[in-house]
């Protein structure tokens, strides 16, 4: 069992161990869940709002295009493209 103590601010040092096994990095930010008189952390990425609407906008454009084609694998799609991974 892992101990930690509520600092000052309502700060909470997350052990070194998992910190590394979850390969967290300063800056990264959390979700927090408060639930059964538990406190639950988990991870999260933010993107910026512009990019998202890029996105957004690829996708929209990309299913009104019927001659773009559908790929089960990464591994396919650069099949075609001519790329090996192997050789990468």
């Amino acid at each position: 069992m892992l101990l930690v103590e509520l600092r000052q601010r309502s700060q909470i040092t997350i052990p070194a161990e998992i910190v590394k096994r979850l390969n967290l990095h300063e800056g990264d930010q959390f979700e927090v869940i408060e639930k059964d008189g538990g406190i639950f952390l988990c991870p999260v990425v933010v993107y910026p709002r512009e990019k998202m609407q890029e996105i957004a906008k690829i996708f929209k454009e990309a299913k009104e295009d019927e001659t773009l084609k559908e790929y089960d694998s990464v591994e396919e799609m650069f099949k075609d493209m001519g790329i090996d991974l192997d050789e990468i």
